[in-house]
């Protein structure tokens, strides 16, 4: 009797800690972030490298404080791909990072399918947002955006354990 109770309560504990690192993970580190109006979405334009806001509307994030990548963002704007690229820095090669199911307005898969068939693009929003982090901002033909946080060069560097040289800035600098 004494072996089965044992047993019980190690898989109740398993079961118990189990659901809550899910819990934790999917849910627990999340926040709503408050949005600053004109504030929100900046793109860097091409020949600055601070970055400037965007006209835009119906902005929704989150962000958690466990991790500098979690931020995810959506909005819709009224400029076309082309004023967009025309005046804003491209993001070459970033691909969207997935958000919590709750958060229904990101799907980063569709978003990924957009990028591959031309009918979305990507700008880079603000260099060095933490550091080794670049917040990336993603434009559909139909207006709505996107927006992630990215692992940029020095970020890479800082955690391989590579040194990370003076092309990085120091850290605790944030980009504009």
């Amino acid at each position: 009797m004494k072996g089965k109770l044992l047993a019980i309560v190690i898989l109740a504990s398993a079961a118990i800690a189990g659901g809550l690192l899910y819990y934790m993970q999917i849910y627990g580190f999340y926040y709503d972030v408050e949005p600053q109006p004109g504030q929100d979405v900046a793109l860097v334009p091409l020949e600055a490298e601070t970055s400037e806001p965007i006209s835009y509307s119906s902005f929704q994030a989150i962000d958690a404080d466990s991790s500098p990548i979690r931020y995810r963002a959506c909005f819709n704007t009224d400029m076309s791909l082309d004023e967009l690229s025309a005046a804003y820095r491209p993001a070459e090669g970033a691909e969207p990072l997935t958000a919590p199911d709750w958060f229904e307005c990101y799907d980063a898969l569709a978003l990924g399918e957009a990028l591959a068939s031309g009918s979305a693009r990507t700008y880079l929003g603000t260099k060095n947002i933490h550091f080794g982090v670049d917040r990336v901002i993603a434009v559909t033909d139909d207006g709505r955006g996107y927006v992630w946080h990215v692992l940029n060069d020095c970020g890479k560097k800082a955690y391989d354990g590579t040194v990370i040289g003076e092309a990085c800035p120091p850290r605790g600098e944030r980009g504009q």
